[in-house]
């Protein structure tokens, strides 16, 4: 099986065409076996695609292609922010595409659209359409017998925002509980998030089938809006997490988010 190694200011993901899974292949075990970070390739998730019908070129240069994520877990994901963008650089690396060209990328969270702003070597930057952040709301949940004020929405997936302190400490004794508190049927992804200036905004992530990552696309995305809606923000943010800042606008077009993913290597597996 042919892969290739991508990541996005470090949360790092495995990309597999659809066509090189062995007939009958357990994705969620092989998801599992390849992420593991000793005995396998090491990823934080899988990514399987295949390109769509209309996948050729189109005016513009734009090209379409579906895709499938399961986390590190094995457990099943709707769409990543930097997935999608590690994805679309790997195919506008192999297709040569310019500056300016686009990328549409099919996810269960819907279709986003990145353009490409950046290209340098084995380092792409896009700017990707998200689409409006969903089900937005304020809400008190028990933690251990701790109220804790969050912020929950769907930014294509399920997201839970904590506004306040941002510590190592909080994110394993809050962040890593909320991730399977009950109150999220499905699981959430969960960000501690600091307003520390209104045009920047410091998180920590606890991602859902994964634990704590270096960024998160639709993390930044959800920190953002929590921030914007609740805490002050201005409505174009940097999203600072411990790979690097990135960048969100929330427009009345929806939210777009702006970062680089880095090719690292292919491999045979």
């Amino acid at each position: 099986m042919k892969l290739v190694k991508a990541h996005a200011y470090g949360n790092d993901f495995l990309l597999m065409a659809a066509t090189e899974l062995p007939a009958g292949a357990d994705r969620s075990a092989l998801a599992r076996s390849l992420c593991e970070r000793h005995r396998g390739v090491g990823a934080d998730g899988l990514i399987v695609f295949s390109f769509t019908p209309d996948a050729s070129h189109r005016s513009g240069g734009g090209s379409s292609v579906r895709m499938d994520l399961l986390n590190s877990d094995g457990s099943y994901s709707e769409v990543s922010g930097n997935g999608v963008r590690c994805l679309a650089a790997s195919i506008a690396k192999s297709r040569d595409a310019q500056i300016g060209e686009s990328v549409a990328i099919e996810t269960d969270a819907g279709v986003k659209t990145l353009e490409l702003l950046a290209l340098e070597g084995r380092r792409l930057t896009f700017r990707a359409a998200m689409g409006q952040p969903e089900n937005v709301a304020r809400r008190t949940i028990d933690v251990d017998g701790t109220a804790i004020d969050a912020v929950t929405l769907r930014v294509g997936n399920p997201q839970c925002v904590v506004l306040g302190e941002v510590s190592e400490e909080r994110l394993h004794a809050i962040a890593a509980k909320l991730a399977v508190h009950p109150v999220f049927p499905a699981g959430s992804n969960v960000e501690l998030a600091m307003i520390e200036a209104p045009d920047r905004v410091r998180i920590l992530i606890w991602e859902r089938g994964v634990g704590p990552t270096e960024a998160s696309g639709t993390g930044a995305c959800a920190a953002a809006v929590a921030a914007m809606r609740y805490g002050g923000a201005a409505r174009d943010v940097q999203v600072v997490s411990p790979g690097g800042a990135q960048r969100v606008e929330w427009t009345e077009g929806g939210l777009f988010l702006t970062g680089w993913a880095e090719l690292v290597a292919e491999a045979i597996v």
